[in-house]
């Protein structure tokens, strides 16, 4: 096949738009390859931070791993206190991390938080509830005056949290510090999880420069690397930067060659339209890459496949649609396929459209994107328009608000999906 061919049937005749699930299914199954054993490595807890279990695994032992106190005060049992309370005997005390003697019939044992409850104990008096209200440590004639109380009191028992052989993570699960922590008490100081996803991240274009150089007349400073690179680095990934390729394709495909070897995804931005000097879809002229339209303002020309055998992701030049991609299809695919980063959650909020337009609009045949503030209150503000250069009102969101295809108005107060950012 002569890539002429190649190309015009990979980029050919315009086809209907794919929807968002239908791309992002295909970006899922382009990355599936990353789900193998052979990507699991064992590190130290502190390591694993912000990564994903390989294994589910049982509890090892039981959390707590024996009954324990809930306060200061005093162990009882409870069958020793009338109604009325009662004088009860002073027994050594009993701090955290002893082994205490059993409890003696008549008595009561002081005991702090977390300490065990001694043999026949079966509850806790809080120390406020005692007369005197503070501790008699001195076992022997001294006595203490006790209020009568319930069999289990203020104690904790044994596999309260967990059971041992009961499940305490499911594969896939993404490690954050509640889990690490309970892994931690587990016992455990080192993980089974999965290596971290590498990209390749490629800026392209002739009009673009480094920031922190002199900006040339008609240049703009490149802020779709740095844009890109941090919300990869937040999720996770080890991020590989090439600099910025210029419009020569051939250049292009010999960065790729050369920095992308031994990455897991390779991800550009810019030159996926249309246009007479898309460099992106010109170098992939002899890969089975596709390029295709997104129904998804912004972010909707997409090229998906693969680079001399690599996982390719084309993203769209403008820096809004950039990031709207990553978080859209390549985010996504790899929380379901490893189980990190972790999923966006949606939340629901109603729209705040004081000062500005009357209604949000939104194409009926496109899913929107729209950019936006989350307020203390529940209600969601519009951050700048729906055009996908738009940095600073960007800066100034911190949600994503999806408007489903379909959906073309939306007044003041109707509840929207909105994604934390």
């Amino acid at each position: 096949m002569t890539s002429q061919t190649h190309s015009d049937q990979t980029h050919g005749a315009a086809k209907r738009p794919r929807s968002v699930a239908e791309h992002l299914a295909a970006v899922t199954d382009l990355l599936a390859r990353l789900v193998s054993e052979s990507r699991a490595e064992v590190v130290p807890l502190p390591d694993a931070l912000g990564r994903a279990l390989v294994h589910g695994f049982l509890a090892p032992l039981s959390l707590p791993p024996f009954a324990n106190s809930q306060m200061d005060g005093y162990a009882v049992r409870s069958a020793d206190i009338p109604d009325g309370g009662t004088d009860l005997s002073i027994m050594p005390p009993v701090p955290a991390g002893s082994r205490p003697q059993p409890l003696q019939p008549g008595t009561a044992a002081p005991i702090m938080t977390g300490a065990m409850i001694p043999a026949n104990a079966d509850a806790v008096v809080p120390i406020e509830k005692a007369v005197p209200d503070h501790f008699l440590t001195h076992p022997g004639g001294a006595a203490v005056t006790l209020p009568a109380t319930a069999p289990g009191t203020f104690v904790r028992a044994a596999g309260s949290d967990i059971a041992a052989g009961e499940q305490a993570l499911a594969a896939g699960t993404c490690l954050g510090p509640a889990q690490l922590g309970l892994l931690a008490a587990f016992g455990m100081a080192e993980v089974e999880v999965y290596r971290e996803v590498s990209v390749l991240l490629v800026t392209t274009g002739d009009e673009v420069v480094e920031p922190g150089v002199p900006l040339p007349e008609g240049k703009i400073y490149d802020s779709n690397g740095t844009l890109l690179e941090a919300a990869m680095k937040q999720a996770g990934l080890c991020v590989r930067r090439a600099g910025i390729s210029t419009d020569n394709p051939g250049a292009l495909q010999s960065l790729l060659r050369t920095a992308g070897r031994d990455v897991d995804v390779i991800v550009t931005t810019g030159g996926v339209s249309k246009g007479a000097y898309e460099v992106v879809r010109q170098a992939m002229a002899d890969q089975p890459v596709e390029f295709l339209h997104v129904a998804m303002q912004p972010g909707g020309p997409q090229g998906i496949g693969t680079f001399d055998g690599v996982p390719f992701l084309g993203f769209p030049g403008n820096p809004v649609s950039c990031l709207v991609s990553f978080e859209m299809f390549l985010r996504p695919a790899l929380s379901a396929l490893l189980g990190a980063p972790a999923p966006r959650l949606p939340l629901r909020a109603r729209l705040d459209l004081k000062g500005q337009a009357r209604q949000l609009t939104s194409p009926g045949h496109k899913h929107q994107v729209r950019r936006g503030s989350l307020q203390p209150d529940g209600t969601v503000r519009l951050e700048g328009g729906e055009s996908s250069h738009l940095m600073h009102a960007l800066a100034a969101s911190n949600v994503l608000i999806q408007i489903p295809e379909g959906v073309t108005e939306l007044d003041a107060g109707d509840e929207v999906e909105v994604w934390m950012l």
